[in-house]
């Protein structure tokens, strides 16, 4: 398994589709701040707009474009003409997957796929998460004209498909291929973006894969910072260098982290005891993984584990 399907198997992300847009111009969708945790997406499958959200310039989007807001950010998509805006209304139930809203706009059509993404085991949504504390406020992908990205291409051709109409089966589709779409997007977001934050640095810097792919592949093992330097056949003092660089904190606080996340995944499962768990992410004291894991997500294991069942 390659590292960022390692990655993202160790911080689960639930998805969600639920809305769809239609809107013809002039229109404007007024999205307010979210829980800590629950991260809204946009998908632009027809149309075009505007992107305004604090602390930056306004950003063109279009068909093809998916915008992500991982940490919940307040925003507004727009067409920008200073128009009379006609009242956002629900479309009569047709029996569909999602909710459709329309605005009787008399302008041009834009068609929205509306979701979100939620961080974290139920009732842990404010609990650090790795895998949220490594994203950006926005994440903004283009599909447009990317052979690339046929794989996302092919998704969103496939969520409008299965939203527009009703048939046999949409509401399992529409799940599955929400849940397909954070990998895709992801992934996509590693190929077009300049620079990377945090986890997703290591990611992209080909140096340090070994490494990552050895802590993510065995947490539970005692690595060291010259076994790892080797895996990636570098000094130790080089490689402690570059993983800084890259990653903005040192190999012991990720294998740390990757440690937690299993740990987190354990005992959401709700079968292993404590110090079973304790043993299989790489601590021979239950008591000291109750402080560690503590630290990480503000609660200990038992108190985690009630949580999430």
């Amino acid at each position: 398994m390659d590292a960022l399907s390692r990655l993202l198997s160790l911080h689960p992300v639930h998805t969600a589709l639920d809305i769809r847009c239609h809107f013809g111009a002039p229109w404007m969708l007024d999205h307010p701040a979210e829980a800590p945790g629950v991260a809204p997406y946009h998908l632009i499958v027809s149309g075009g707009g505007w992107l305004d959200m604090d602390g930056r310039q306004r950003i063109a989007v279009q068909a093809g474009d998916i915008v992500l807001f991982p940490h919940g950010a307040a925003h507004r998509l727009h067409t920008g003409a200073p128009q009379p805006l006609a009242p956002v209304q629900r479309a009569a139930d047709a029996g569909g997957v999602v909710r459709v809203f329309e605005n009787g706009g008399t302008g041009a059509v834009t068609d929205i796929l509306c979701g979100r993404l939620e961080f974290g085991a139920a009732g842990q949504a404010g609990a650090q998460h790795a895998l949220l504390a490594a994203l950006p406020d926005l994440i903004h992908v283009r599909t447009a004209g990317r052979a690339d990205f046929a794989g996302l291409h092919a998704l969103i051709a496939m969520l409008r498909a299965e939203t527009e109409t009703v048939r046999p089966g949409a509401g399992a589709v529409v799940s599955q291929l929400a849940s397909a779409l954070f990998a895709l997007l992801m992934r996509a977001w590693l190929e077009q973006a300049a620079a990377m934050p945090g986890l997703f640095a290591l990611l992209a810097e080909p140096r340090l894969q070994p490494a990552l792919l050895a802590m993510l592949a065995e947490p539970d093992k005692p690595w060291t910072l010259e076994q790892l330097a080797g895996r990636c056949h570098m000094s130790r003092a080089t490689f402690a260098r570059v993983f800084q660089k890259a990653a903005g904190g040192t190999p012991a606080a990720v294998l740390t982290q990757t440690r937690m996340a299993r740990a987190a995944g354990l005992l959401a499962q709700g079968r292993l005891p404590v110090g079973q768990i304790a043993e299989q992410v790489g601590y021979q004291s239950e008591a000291a993984f109750n402080r560690v894991f503590k630290r990480s997500y503000g609660v200990g294991p038992g108190a985690y584990r009630r949580s999430a069942a």
